[in-house]
């Protein structure tokens, strides 16, 4: 391979190419999707010299590898985690050569649950509705990255920055979110709202791009059945039959008949995309400015 292209020698357990997403197209059914943490995304198309809605590669809970078709920068951001360049360690946070041939691979995580990989130039993959992004939900975008896969590069642009230090927020222990009420907390008791900030909730194993889901006290209702379907956007705390609350992520479906009590704002998201299975949940009530 000597084209400009990345190969997938190691897809891991979810790798999927992310640009800002696909905005406006909510009317169509079509979910914004993108990158889950955003700062981390930007700052690792900021080190390569992209723009920084370039795409990347955002990667889940294990990492992945892939072999460069070409002389090539690359970043990694995202949740810390090791890199090896040809088996040998590279730096984390800052732009690292690549030669043609080179093999990059990022572990597991240290902390967190997803690490992003810039390359100068941008992922290329053709887009969709304006955005390169894969799409879990509806289908839209590239594929998720399997062993084999060839993974074209656009033309870098300026060369990255030399830094001496990443401004990268750590993964916190405990998840905290703050939640402005409505536009449905009226379908439910009194005492929810207080309810869901006492509560003490953990992130589900069954999270993922889509919504994250708690384990924890349910929320009362006092109207039961579902509501006719109705828009939902970024950050809804929509409560399901069994009353536990899921925070709506990059990839939710745009309507819904569940009752949201409450919306995450954007802002808090990201913290949220790093928050592993079983870490510590917390909702701060707050309100509309």
């Amino acid at each position: 391979m000597t084209e400009r292209a990345l190969r997938v020698v190691r897809a891991g357990a979810l790798t999927s190419v992310q640009d800002e997403g696909r905005h406006g197209h909510a009317h169509l059914g079509v979910p914004r999707s993108g990158a889950l943490d955003l700062p981390a995304s930007r700052l690792a198309n900021r080190l390569v010299g992209n723009a920084q809605g370039a795409a990347v590669l955002e990667t889940t809970l294990n990492g992945c590898a892939v072999r460069a078709g070409c002389a090539v920068t690359v970043a990694v951001t995202g949740a810390p985690c090791a890199v090896t360049v040809d088996g040998r360690p590279a730096a984390w946070g800052a732009p690292v050569r690549l030669a043609p041939g080179a093999l990059v691979s990022v572990g597991s995580p240290v902390r967190g649950v997803r690490s992003y990989l810039a390359f100068a130039g941008g992922i290329a993959v053709e887009p969709v509705l304006g955005s390169r992004s894969t799409d879990l939900l509806s289908g839209l975008g590239p594929a998720p990255l399997r062993e084999g896969t060839v993974v074209p590069l656009g033309r870098p642009g300026v060369p990255g920055r030399r830094v001496d230090w990443v401004p990268a927020p750590g993964v916190p222990d405990e998840l905290v979110l703050r939640v402005r009420p409505g536009p449905r907390a009226d379908w439910f008791a009194p005492d929810a709202p207080a309810a869901l900030a006492a509560g003490r909730y953990r992130v589900s194993s069954q999270s993922n791009r889509i919504g994250l889901r708690t384990e924890g006290p349910p929320l009362r209702r006092v109207v039961e059945g579902e509501l006719p379907s109705e828009g939902m956007v970024l950050g809804a705390v929509q409560v399901p039959p069994d009353g536990r609350p899921v925070v709506f992520l990059a990839d939710h479906p745009t309507t819904g008949g569940y009752p949201v009590i409450g919306v995450v704002p954007a802002p808090d998201l990201a913290a949220a995309a790093q928050a592993v299975p079983g870490a510590r949940l917390r909702f701060v009530l707050t309100h509309w400015d």
